[in-house]
């Protein structure tokens, strides 16, 4: 593994331990050159409650690339409204030591706006 990978995980080891001892619902976050995820992940760490990405087929249609700032905002959206159709409203934001910036910011500020809290 390069040292630029292994330095993102150093840094998402922390934010990954505090919402491990707050026992939150986490929105988590990877992203690719190529395309970006999101996941609704349980308060245990062990279960995938909702998933959203830019490579599922039917977002394809939707999205001209999967790997610019408009694409990041309509996977926050689906993802905000599959968490609110399971009864989840709040949840810890794991942003997996990538900056809160870019892609990641247009994907946390959609879900915010479609209604989940964090």
């Amino acid at each position: 593994m390069s040292d630029k990978i292994e330095a993102r995980l150093r840094r998402a080891k922390a934010t990954r331990a505090k919402i491990a001892q707050l026992n939150a619902v986490r929105l988590t976050v990877h992203r690719s050159n190529a395309h970006i995820y999101a996941q609704v992940i349980d308060a245990s760490g062990s279960k995938v409650l909702a998933s959203a990405s830019t490579a599922e087929k039917d977002v394809r249609g939707a999205v001209k690339n999967g790997g610019n700032v408009q694409a990041a905002a309509e996977i926050g959206k689906r993802i905000a409204e599959k968490a609110k159709q399971l009864g989840i409203s709040e949840v810890a934001f794991d942003r997996s030591g990538y900056r809160f910036h870019g892609r990641v910011k247009a994907l946390a500020e959609a879900a915010r706006e479609a209604g989940l809290k964090f």
